[in-house]
């Protein structure tokens, strides 16, 4: 997989991620463990992320 397609892959996954936290805090019974751990998934994925976009582009992926 490419960079590009990798990091595009991460992405979609931050912002479904996003879409399913915003979904979830419309309902009045939260279920705030599971809210927590949607919201340290998406802070990985945003710092997997920051770290492709940082990474020198010779850089190969594992």
């Amino acid at each position: 997989m490419s960079r590009e397609n990798h990091l595009a892959m991460l992405e979609q996954r931050h912002d479904a991620l996003d879409r399913e936290i915003e979904k979830e805090l419309l309902y009045p019974a939260t279920d705030e463990l599971k809210l927590a751990e949607m919201k340290r998934r998406k802070l990985q994925l945003k710092d997997e992320i920051e770290k492709l976009r940082n990474e020198p582009a010779s850089t190969s992926l594992h």
